[in-house]
């Protein structure tokens, strides 16, 4: 069974993927592999962001324990 990468390691080769592709000198089958190999990544790193995102809301709470949302840019 096949180790699961880290976010880090899944967005790089995101990121080497997206490379080949905007080359566009990979046969058409290779480019298919790589297209799908790309979307579920990017499906994966999402999750992993959506999952880290509610953890952060659980973190932070008001006054009286209740979470409180902010926008992470308004704090900046």
């Amino acid at each position: 069974m096949a180790e699961k990468k880290t976010f880090e390691e899944n967005m790089l080769r995101l990121e080497e993927i997206v490379s080949k592709l905007e080359k566009g000198d990979a046969q058409l089958s290779d480019s298919l592999a790589l297209f799908e190999e790309g979307t579920r990544l990017a499906a994966e790193c999402r999750g992993e962001l959506d999952q880290a995102e509610q953890q952060v809301v659980k973190l932070m709470k008001g006054a009286d324990g209740a979470p409180v949302e902010s926008d992470f840019l308004a704090e900046e």
